[in-house]
Parts: structure tokens; C-alpha cells; sequence
């Protein structure tokens, strides 16, 4: 796995200064990692946004009304429009594309006043981004801490709304590694043998839930690096991945598999079943790759820094 990129330090910043910044709740676990953040997260509420939805971030503040807002930070495209009716006067924005791309430019390709983040290497290199200026952010997750027990001898992954996303998701391979427990929203409507459907989970309950399985899948084919993988990872569950997207980046040799050999991998899981201690080495090393890769201060560093950045030159 090679190393995070380092991204270069801000032409200004004023370290004491909290931003004001503009963000709707869309991505949970990612929301959750980006509000850590030093600054005052300032999120929409209401007929167009669903503010914090009951979640415990100190950080953050609901709103109804337009605000006074430092930089704005954009998700979908359907916000730009959206920003006057909650910016008093003009801020920046940047674009975060948590996706990957799905056959036709990026909606921001035509503009060159935007910044599209991109969540990982691989996604800026098949994004069409145009004239759009780009960079790279990978995610960075809150430290769950080491939960892995494995004491459940089956595989377990995280999926949502894996009927509706089917072959992207990798739904139909799910049952090569039965039996399976899959979490996540709508699993409820999963009918395929060997696969148990275990439900939507709170993020706590889901971190102990996951550690108690002896092994991690992630058949993911079209989609940017998952969040619950790299949980997964900070858990101290051994991994078997399929390798698409990211994934080849994420997930060192010693942390489990990362194959296009949908055998290879259903093997790998079922001798890691059988093996709790080969599992729970692999575990450890999974660990100690996501902490040094995808730990939370990174995240928030890289983050400070485009914030700061994006200030200054909207002055």
C-alpha cells in the first residue's frame, strides 16, 4: 500500500480562526469524519436539507435561514443553485465527488471557478473533469478502536440498498461467500441462499456487530473506495476484496486478498473462517494500514488546508 499524499501547506492561514462553512448532510460516515474538523459546520435544515438527522457532532450547527458562510462545500449538483437561499452575500465553493464516473463529464467540466475534490487517485484519473482544477482527498475515518473478535465463524459486509445497486455492488456474488451476513439500508429485501440480511445498524452497534464475524467482503465492482471497508480495516478484520476502483491502493498483502478472482477470494474467506488466528493476524495488519493511511488527523489536515486555501483566494 503506497503512501497518503501530502498535500503543500496554505499560502495564509490564521490558525485561531474557525470558518464558517456550508455543508448539507449527505454521505453519513463521511459527514461524520469532516465535522470533527476545528471549524463551524453550518447545515441546511428543512424542505431542502435534512440537518444533522439526530447525530452527536458538537462541531455542527442546523439552519434555517440564510447565514453568514466562509466557504460552501458542495455534494450534488442540485446545491449550487440551492447556495443563495443560505449565503448572505458571496462565499467559495469546492465540489466533493464522493462517485465514480458513470460514462459522461462531470457536471462542473464547463467551470473553472469551482474546486472538485475527488476521494480518490482513481477517480480523478477516469473523472472527465474539464477545466474544473482538481485534487485529491482520500477519506479519513474516527478511530473506532481494535473490536475484532472473529468469535463468529462467518464472512460479513456492508451494502447499501444492495438490490438497487445489484451488479455494482457486487450483490450477485454475495452467496460465494456464504454464509454471509450483509448490514446496511434495505438489506431487508435480499433473497439469495446463504446471505442473511441483518438490517440498517447505528454505527456503534454496526462496528461491534461487524468485529464479531470472522472475515470482511467487499465485492464492490463500480464504486469509489467504501468507507466500510477502511472501517472494517480500523476494526481489525481481515479483508477479501475485490479488486476494482481503489481497492489495489487501500488494502496491503498482509491485511487478507485483493483479486479479480472471485475464487480466489471465496477461497480465502472460507480458509480464513476455518483459521481465526490466521484471520486475527491479518486483522492486525489490516489495522495498522488503515490507521497509517486513512486515520482521521490526515483527513482533517488535507481538509484544513483546502479550506484555507479556497478562503484566501476567494478574497
Amino acid at each position: 500500500m503506497s503512501e497518503r499524499a501530502v498535500l503543500p501547506p496554505p499560502t495564509w492561514a490564521a490558525p485561531d480562526r474557525r470558518l464558517r462553512v456550508l455543508v448539507w448532510h449527505v454521505h453519513a460516515a463521511w459527514m461524520s469524519a469532516f465535522v470533527a474538523g476545528r471549524h463551524e459546520y453550518l447545515i441546511p435544515t428543512g424542505p431542502w436539507g435534512g440537518g444533522k438527522c439526530g447525530r452527536d457532532w458538537p462541531n455542527a450547527v442546523e439552519i434555517t435561514e440564510a447565514s453568514d458562510v466562509d466557504v460552501v462545500v458542495l455534494q450534488r449538483p442540485e446545491e449550487i443553485d440551492e447556495v443563495p437561499k443560505w449565503v448572505r452575500g458571496r462565499a467559495p465553493m469546492v465540489y466533493v465527488e464522493h462517485n465514480t464516473p458513470k460514462g459522461q463529464p462531470h457536471p462542473l467540466a464547463d467551470r473553472d471557478d469551482i474546486r472538485l475534490v475527488h476521494v480518490t487517485h482513481f477517480n480523478e484519473v477516469m473523472w472527465d473533469s474539464g477545466r474544473a482544477p482538481t485534487t485529491v482527498i482520500e477519506h479519513g475515518v474516527p478511530d473506532p478502536g481494535e473490536r475484532y473478535t472473529g468469535e463468529l465463524p462467518r464472512a460479513a459486509a456492508v451494502i447499501n440498498e444492495p438490490v438497487r445497486r445489484a451488479r455494482i455492488t457486487g450483490t450477485d456474488l454475495l452467496p460465494r461467500f456464504a454464509p454471509i451476513d450483509v448490514f446496511g439500508i434495505h438489506v431487508d429485501r435480499l433473497d439469495l441462499p446463504g446471505v442473511h440480511p441483518v438490517g440498517d445498524l447505528w454505527t456503534d452497534e454496526l462496528h461491534t456487530e461487524l468485529a464479531r464475524r470472522r472475515v470482511y467482503v467487499h465485492p464492490l465492482r463500480w464504486t469509489s473506495l467504501g468507507l466500510s471497508l477502511i472501517e472494517a480495516m480500523h476494526l481489525g478484520m481481515p479483508v477479501v476484496v475485490f479488486a476494482a476502483t481503489e481497492a489495489i491502493e487501500a488494502v496491503p498483502p498482509d491485511a487478507g486478498v485483493v483479486s479479480t478472482q472471485v475464487e480466489v477470494l471465496a477461497d480465502t474467506a472460507r480458509e480464513l473462517i476455518n483459521a481465526p488466528e490466521l484471520a486475527a493476524e491479518l486483522g492486525k495488519q489490516a489495522r495498522q494500514a488503515a490507521l497509517a493511511r486513512y486515520g482521521l488527523a490526515a483527513f482533517l489536515r488535507d481538509w484544513d488546508w483546502l479550506l484555507t486555501e479556497t478562503v484566501e483566494r476567494g478574497r
